[in-house]
């Protein structure tokens, strides 16, 4: 196996492969990439049995045959590499090493046989259709921050995806939850995903996709089953198991009768809660909100640090309420309402409180107060 490539195209393709490699594993040959010379190009394989990524890269071919190399290792050196530098590779298989070479530096790595290499399945899904990329990047960013991060509740660690209606309109809606706080945003629904069967997409597939898409305008294909999705992303296929759980009834938990309505601006908000909430050093980072007409007070303590506060003129004018909020939650999604004024509906103290754009939009989130 022979082949010669420039060191940006192999650098970001091995950036993204690089990040599927689990750095400890019990299989040593799931450490390493598998790589793949064609007449076509080069293709990049690497997996952690649960993820897999292929990549396809423009070479120059010399030789055609397959090595593996371990993906950090190499990743690291051409990294390291002079930028602009044509890297050769040239694969001995009776000395079992991948020899590469650019400028005047020289390299050879072990590898492991390439039989011990998982083989991909190229199987068919039964739903397929086709998202914009900025549709998805917009599933993805406002909600992947909701995502829970407790391995006992699994079937909360990843975005729920599933074809439902919103009145009339037939729409693919993305939820992810991790209990205490809720995001949900929704599209129309797309040619080919009618039927589809309701998805969770694990955390670790969400944050690789949205690193795939960073940059990317062109169109992106979609196939899924009840138990794996496959994205493809210009020259990239992601390949994904799903999450085998029931996604909670999120609907139950959003509000209806929340007839207390606060609007403010956004950015004066996210930046007051941001200064007064400095004062609390415990993780929770709690922060009051006092609510009287025309007037917001936000307020944190702490017996170590003392007290802060600031004052808002906002447009409220039902009955005062005193309510208490993570403050890192609230930051958290007032970075994802788009808009000048954000919109919050309230009950009580100890409700459930919804948060949107001011104009009705696809977005919607759900906070659970605090003790303050």
């Amino acid at each position: 196996m022979k082949f010669t490539i420039e060191r940006t195209a192999l650098l970001k393709s091995l950036g993204h492969i690089q990040r599927v490699v689990e750095r400890r594993t019990t299989i040593p040959v799931l450490s390493n990439v598998l790589l793949s010379v064609k007449k076509s190009g080069l293709s990049l394989t690497a997996t952690d049995m649960e993820l897999t990524i292929v990549e396809v890269l423009l070479a120059d071919i010399g030789d055609k045959g397959q090595a593996t190399a371990p993906a950090h290792t190499l990743y690291d050196i051409v990294r390291k590499l002079p930028e602009g530098a044509q890297i050769a590779f040239d694969y001995d298989a009776n000395a079992a090493r991948l020899n590469l070479s650019a400028a005047r530096s020289n390299f050879a790595l072990s590898t492991l046989p390439v039989e011990e290499f998982p083989a991909i399945a190229d199987e068919q899904l039964s739903h397929n259709f086709t998202l914009g990329a900025s549709d998805l990047r917009n599933l993805i960013e406002h909600t992947s921050f909701a995502i829970s991060t407790e391995e006992t509740r699994y079937y909360l660690n990843g975005i729920f995806l599933h074809a439902t209606k919103n009145g009339d309109t037939d729409v693919l809606r993305a939820v992810a939850t991790d209990g205490h706080r809720l995001a949900r945003i929704e599209m129309p629904l797309p040619k080919g995903a009618v039927g589809m069967p309701g998805v969770i997409l694990p955390r670790k597939t969400v944050l690789e996709l949205g690193k795939l898409m960073e940059e990317v305008a062109d169109p992106i294909e979609v196939g899924l089953s009840e138990t794996r999705v496959r994205f493809t992303v210009a020259g990239a296929v992601l390949t994904s198991k799903l999450i085998d759980g029931t996604f909670p009834d999120y609907g139950r938990v959003i509000p209806t009768q929340n007839d207390k309505t606060l609007v403010v601006n956004r950015r004066e908000f996210s930046e007051a809660v941001d200064r007064v909430s400095t004062i609390s050093i415990e993780k929770s980072r709690s922060v009051k909100l006092g609510l009287s007409p025309g007037k917001l007070l936000l307020s944190a303590s702490s017996e170590e640090s003392g007290t802060a506060s600031e004052e808002l003129a906002v447009k409220y004018d039902a009955d005062p309420i005193e309510i208490g909020f993570n403050a890192r939650y609230l930051l958290d999604i007032t970075q994802q309402i788009e808009g000048e004024d954000v919109k919050l509906m309230l009950a009580d103290a100890s409700s459930p409180t919804i948060l949107c754009a001011l104009v009705e939009g696809s977005a919607l989130y759900v906070l659970m107060p605090m003790r303050v």
